[in-house]
């Protein structure tokens, strides 16, 4: 297939402590858009278990730069968020991609609470600095996310000037929060309105 038959082109970035397994919604993401015939990248990030803040950002900027697609659509998860949000203040999205959901980034106390990911602590932001990353971003996080006690909507999204939709009791939004399949997000991704709502998997 070429370039110029697929209709959109996907990143899909995974978290801490992610292998990729196939139960979780990432992999079911992928899975449904590569079927739909979507450039899909779903990259297994280097060592998820002990990640390094510098080489997960490098290989942040070498699989933004061989997107390809009408649309350039990022979703990012957890410890996913935080180092586009670090790449967005140092400037690394060169070209800005379409579009970016930030889904249940976690909070820069869970960050410090844990030697291995302590790195990747949320950087000094501004809204500009992430609208230079692209042309719309949104989040979606819980109001009982344990890896973001205070909610992504108040944490990150409100001071950021973000969408946000906040999902009711679905805690890190993940396999143990039964996300083996999600299709609002499904829907969001291939949907062409920015602002449709992302709502639960049970919605």
């Amino acid at each position: 297939m070429t370039d110029a038959l697929v209709e959109d082109g996907f990143l899909i970035l995974h978290g801490w402590q992610n292998h990729r397994p196939a139960g979780h919604w990432e992999h079911w993401l992928a899975d449904r858009l590569t079927a739909s015939g979507h450039a899909v990248d779903y990259p297994a990030l280097p060592d998820p278990d002990h990640p390094d803040l510098e080489v997960w950002l490098a290989a942040l900027r070498e699989r933004v730069d061989a997107l390809r697609g009408r649309r350039r659509t990022v979703v990012c998860h957890s410890l996913a968020c935080v180092a586009w949000l670090h790449a967005a203040a140092r400037g690394d999205v060169a070209v800005p991609v379409d579009r970016v959901v930030l889904v249940a980034p976690p909070s820069a106390g869970f960050l410090g609470r844990h030697p291995e990911v302590a790195a990747f602590a949320p950087p000094r932001v501004s809204a500009a600095q992430l609208s230079a990353t692209a042309r719309y971003v949104r989040m979606v996080g819980s109001d009982n996310d344990p890896c973001c006690p205070g909610g992504a909507a108040a944490v990150y999204a409100e001071p950021l000037g973000l969408p946000a939709d906040v999902l009711a009791g679905q805690g890190h939004l993940g396999e143990d929060a039964g996300y083996g399949s999600w299709t609002s997000l499904l829907d969001w991704c291939v949907g062409r309105v920015d602002d449709a709502p992302i709502r639960s998997r049970a919605e």
